[in-house]
């Protein structure tokens, strides 16, 4: 399975030594006009984010800080931890030996629901997708078990969830490297709709789906190659597009995603290598679009850290500039 470890010797860091780390903000100023790459000095991998009703932006992550951590940033570069969405004694019991891999945060009805995988590393069928709920972004979350396992849905390596609602309905999106799938959920979020198909959506080359709605299309974000070997990860963000939610996604000479067609959208540089499994796409108050996923810095390579993204737009098609990573770039602007 191609996912660290929950408890990688080396990557789990206490809470207390986290708090202590430096920010952008701490090390350029509150008032600076230029960020820096990566944003965090620990690992966040498989970031996802949502911005509440406070103004503020919350961000969770895999384990790698034990319980899924959460962090709060007002504009999207400065990340202050605030704390775990479980305790030891909350945490999701369904996979009894598993790690909580990449949520996925949303408000559903009101409620901040969080997705997550939990599965034991190396096993395929030993693995599912649960949810979990709260009040309010930080936490803390009440468990409400799983909405399926692998061997119960019949799709190995089920992990990776991604929700969206549309025309009134709501779906799961998920898989890694065998396939991705959708499924119809309950009108509550927390469970598969009664008699509710799953469809396979897109190939085996795949993993960490995100799809952004634009104008009249769909895209589907996903992650190819090796997001964990260190300094050696192939991972690559790369993107298809359709004019329906249930595809088929297309590159731009027409070609399926179903076949693992696609187009790369965030590959690796001389700095960064890695580059994958997307949080969901913000817009800042200039209209213009960004992206945090997560990287290997090869200068300090341990672990998967934040890094975060202008997302452009040029004949339908996203891209960023360079194709790769950026050092350097102009802060996103939000009113205060």
């Amino acid at each position: 399975m191609n996912r660290l470890s929950a408890i990688t010797s080396g990557f789990l860091i206490s809470l207390t030594v986290l708090a202590c780390g430096k920010s952008n903000e701490a090390a350029d100023g509150p008032e600076t006009k230029t960020y820096k790459n990566p944003l965090t000095t620990y690992s966040l991998p498989d970031p996802t984010i949502i911005k509440a009703g406070d103004g503020n932006f919350y961000l969770y992550a895999t384990e790698d800080i034990h319980n899924v951590p959460i962090l709060k940033s007002s504009d999207l570069v400065n990340w202050s931890l605030i704390g775990t969405a479980f305790s030891n004694e909350t945490r999701p019991t369904f996979e009894p030996n598993g790690g909580i891999w990449a949520p996925d945060i949303n408000n559903i009805n009101g409620k901040y629901v969080l997705y997550y995988a939990m599965s034991v590393w190396g096993g395929e069928w030993t693995c599912g997708i649960g949810a979990a709920v709260s009040d309010k972004p930080e936490g803390p979350f009440t468990d409400k078990g799983k909405l399926f396992r692998s061997n119960e849905i019949g799709v190995q390596n089920s992990i990776d969830p991604f929700y969206i609602e549309e025309g009134g309905r709501k779906y799961l999106f998920w898989g890694s490297f065998r396939g991705i799938y959708a499924v119809e959920l309950s009108a509550d979020g927390l469970s598969v709709k009664n008699g509710a198909e799953k469809v396979q959506i897109a190939g085996t080359a795949y993993e960490g789906v995100y799809i952004y709605k634009k104008d009249n299309y769909y895209y589907l974000f996903a992650s190819v190659g090796s997001c964990c070997e260190g300094v050696n990860s192939t991972y690559n963000t790369v993107v298809g597009r359709s004019e329906s939610l249930m595809g088929p996604y297309l590159n731009k000479i027409g070609q399926d995603m179903m076949n693992n067609r696609h187009e790369v959208v965030i590959r690796g540089n001389n700095r960064f290598v890695g580059t994958g499994h997307d949080s969901e796409i913000v817009t800042d108050d200039n209209g213009k679009t960004w992206i945090l996923y997560h990287a290997v810095d090869k200068t300090k390579p341990q672990g998967r850290k934040l890094m975060l993204d202008e997302v452009k737009w040029e004949n339908g098609w996203p891209l960023i500039e360079g194709g790769s990573p950026s050092l350097e770039y102009e802060v996103p602007f939000f009113n205060k």
